[in-house]
C-alpha cells in the first residue's frame, strides 16, 4: 500500500533512502529493530529494552513494522508458550545497516545519562570491537546477564555475538549490563569489581582482560557548562 494512502507522513521522494525512511524513519522504529536483532522478544521484553516511549507509542510502531513486513508475530514454545515478535527476512536486512550506523554513532560524544539496554550493549560490542593484541587465537565467552545469556567469540579481527549459551567457553562472566559496560567503556577496575561482588568470573583470567581491552572507547561526554572555544589570536 502506498504510504500516502495510510494518512502518514511521507517524503514523497522516489529515492531508495526516502522510501526506506517512509517505513523505518518514525521515532523508535529502528531501535525496536535493534532490540530484535538477537532474537524474538515478548512485548514486555521490548518495553524493558525501550523504557523511553509510552506503551501506546511502542504498540503503534510495532503495528507499523508488522504491517510493512519487517516484524512478524510468533508464538514461543515451552516454557514461555506466549506471543512474541521477531524480524522477518526483510527486517533482518536492516541489521548491517544498523551496525554501520552504530559504528558511525560510536564516534560521537555521549550526551545521555540513560542506561544501555542489554541488546544495545551487545550491539555496541559489535560496533566498537577493536582488538589491541596481536593474538589471533579464537576465544569464546559466555556472558550471563540475568535474565539473558550471550555467546561472544573473538576470532582475530572478527567478533560474533549471539543470544545463546557458549559451546566451549574459555571464560564465563556473570554480572549486570551496567557493570559490564563500565568495565569495557569507562575503565572501572576489574579487581575492585570482583572484590565488591559486582562480577563473578570463571575460567581464563587473561581471556577476561583481553575481552575488556578489545573495544574502542567512546569520546568524552559533552560538558554543557564548558565555555566556548577561545577565538584565534588575530593580532589585535
Amino acid at each position: 500500500m502506498d504510504v500516502s494512502m495510510r494518512g502518514e507522513r511521507s517524503y514523497d521522494d522516489p529515492c531508495g533512502i526516502a522510501r526506506a525512511l517512509d517505513l523505518v524513519g518514525e521515532r523508535w522504529a529502528l531501535l525496536m529493530v535493534r532490540e530484535l536483532v538477537f532474537g524474538p522478544k515478548r512485548f514486555t521484553d521490548l518495553r524493558r529494552g525501550l523504557p523511553g516511549p509510552s506503551q501506546n507509542v511502542l504498540a503503534q510502531r510495532l503495528r507499523e513494522l508488522r504491517r510493512d513486513g519487517i516484524v512478524e508475530q510468533i508464538r514461543l514454545g515451552p516454557p514461555a508458550a506466549t506471543q512474541a515478535y521477531r524480524l522477518t527476512e526483510r527486517g533482518r536486512g536492516l541489521e548491517p545497516i544498523l551496525l554501520e550506523l552504530a559504528r558511525w554513532g560510536s564516534d560521537l560524544p555521549i550526551t545521555s545519562g540513560a542506561e544501555l539496554s542489554t541488546d544495545a550493549l551487545m550491539f555496541a560490542l559489535r560496533a566498537t570491537y577493536r582488538p589491541r593484541t596481536r593474538s589471533t587465537r579464537r576465544v569464546e565467552y559466555e556472558l550471563q546477564l540475568e535474565p539473558d545469556r550471550f555467546q561472544v567469540v573473538l576470532d582475530g579481527p572478527e567478533i560474533q555475538v549471539a543470544r545463546a549459551a557458549a559451546v566451549s567457553p574459555d571464560a564465563v562472566i556473570t554480572t549486570s549490563p551496567p557493570i559490564l559496560r563500565d568495565l569495557i567503556y569507562t575503565g572501572r577496575p576489574l579487581d575492585q569489581a570482583i572484590a565488591d561482588n559486582l562480577i563473578m568470573i570463571e575460567g581464563n583470567r587473561r581471556a577476561i582482560v583481553r575481552l575488556i581491552g578489545s573495544f574502542r572507547q567512546p569520546p568524552l561526554p559533552i560538558d554543557p557548562d564548558a565555555s566556548t572555544l577561545p577565538r584565534p589570536n588575530d593580532g589585535s
